[in-house]
């Protein structure tokens, strides 16, 4: 499956979004509802008003992670501009990102 990444016009992205992304440079976003395996999905950056466009590759429930590009194995994940975790087996864009895949630097 392929991903798609691009930057959408403003007037393309009102009210279309699914998830949201703290920051650019995050690897992740929240979803804002439930997002659907295969479902072709707009995330908004919070910080600067631009979109991202991902297709998932899993169900992604309500308030969960959804990773916005690929991170490689052992690569440091990034959610609100600072590293929230390590993700051992790495993960790509439109992955569900969760305890399964991610092991958190809190403990």
């Amino acid at each position: 499956m392929i991903q798609i990444r691009k930057i959408l016009p403003i007037s393309r992205r009102a009210g279309l979004h699914k998830f949201l992304i703290h920051r650019r440079g995050d690897h992740v976003g929240v979803a804002t509802s439930d997002i659907a395996r295969g479902e072709r999905v707009v995330g908004v950056y919070m910080d600067d008003g631009s979109a991202v466009e991902v297709v998932a590759r899993e169900e992604v429930p309500l308030g969960h992670k959804i990773a916005v590009e690929r991170c490689e194995p052992g690569g440091e994940v990034i959610e609100y501009g600072v590293r929230i975790g390590l993700a051992p087996e790495g993960f790509e864009a439109g992955d569900y990102v969760h305890t399964h895949n991610l092991k958190s630097a809190r403990w």
